[in-house]
């Protein structure tokens, strides 16, 4: 049995894999976004101010949250987007969150956190997928950095980085079936230090810039060197960042 499901961050990396994994299973998909609709599966709406949130919602039976922002600005999406749908009939409610958002003190975790008590709270049937980061965070963090003559990682500090397309495999599967509150959290492959992937991606594009690692003070990297962002018991994903840099 297919539902209607509506994805908000549609356009965005996750959304933009999971579209296409939800239509190839027969699901009738809307993709909420504030831009004028680009294809017919599109609908605009706008998580901040409420705008066609109700159009949007109105008669689906999952709505699969991707949509993040900054800070207040996610909080308040969350609510509006819960409010319409409390109104439109309560269909099933998935989150996607971040492993570690109550063991790391900083801000976007904390965004995520009440999001999701606000998911839990909601009155809505519900799932919440937590998942650690993906792939292109380490690539960004390395490009960010293009202009300096070496990159600059966190010391102490390792990543377990995942593949979106996997991540939205799992995603189009839950959709797919009941709501199952706080699912198991998925990882990534692997577990290396910050300054391995900021290696590996230098060898990806054949560069020599030489990566330092360096302490970094505050509350919310001492949450990372103490591993609160990892899940190495929930390593379900199957692309390394090696097999992500080649591809």
């Amino acid at each position: 049995m297919t539902n209607q499901i509506l994805v908000t961050g549609g356009t965005g990396r996750l959304g933009r894999a999971l579209v296409p994994q939800l239509l190839s299973a027969g699901h009738a998909v809307r993709v909420l976004s504030r831009k004028p609709p680009s294809h017919e599966q599109t609908c605009r709406g706008d998580l901040l101010t409420g705008e066609g949130l109700e159009e949007a919602v109105n008669g689906v039976g999952v709505i699969v949250h991707c949509a993040t922002g900054n800070g207040r600005a996610d909080i308040d999406g969350t609510r509006n987007l819960i409010q319409v749908a409390v109104r439109a009939g309560r269909p099933h409610l998935m989150y996607v969150s971040i492993v570690g958002v109550g063991r790391v003190d900083v801000s976007y975790y904390r965004a995520k956190l009440a999001c999701e008590q606000l998911v839990e709270r909601s009155g809505l049937p519900w799932t919440i997928q937590r998942t650690t980061q993906f792939h292109e965070l380490i690539v960004w963090m390395c490009t960010s950095q293009r202009w300096l003559p070496v990159i600059v990682m966190p010391s102490g500090v390792s990543f377990q980085p995942v593949d979106a397309g996997e991540v939205a495999a799992r995603l189009a599967a839950l959709a797919g079936a009941p709501p199952a509150g706080r699912v198991p959290d998925m990882g990534g492959p692997e577990v290396r230090p910050a300054a391995d992937l900021a290696r590996a991606y230098a060898r990806s594009r054949s560069s020599r810039r030489p990566v330092v690692s360096v302490p970094m003070p505050g509350v919310g990297i001492r949450g990372y060197r103490e591993g609160g962002h990892l899940t190495p018991e929930h390593a379900d994903g199957r692309i390394t960042f090696d097999q992500f840099l080649a591809a």
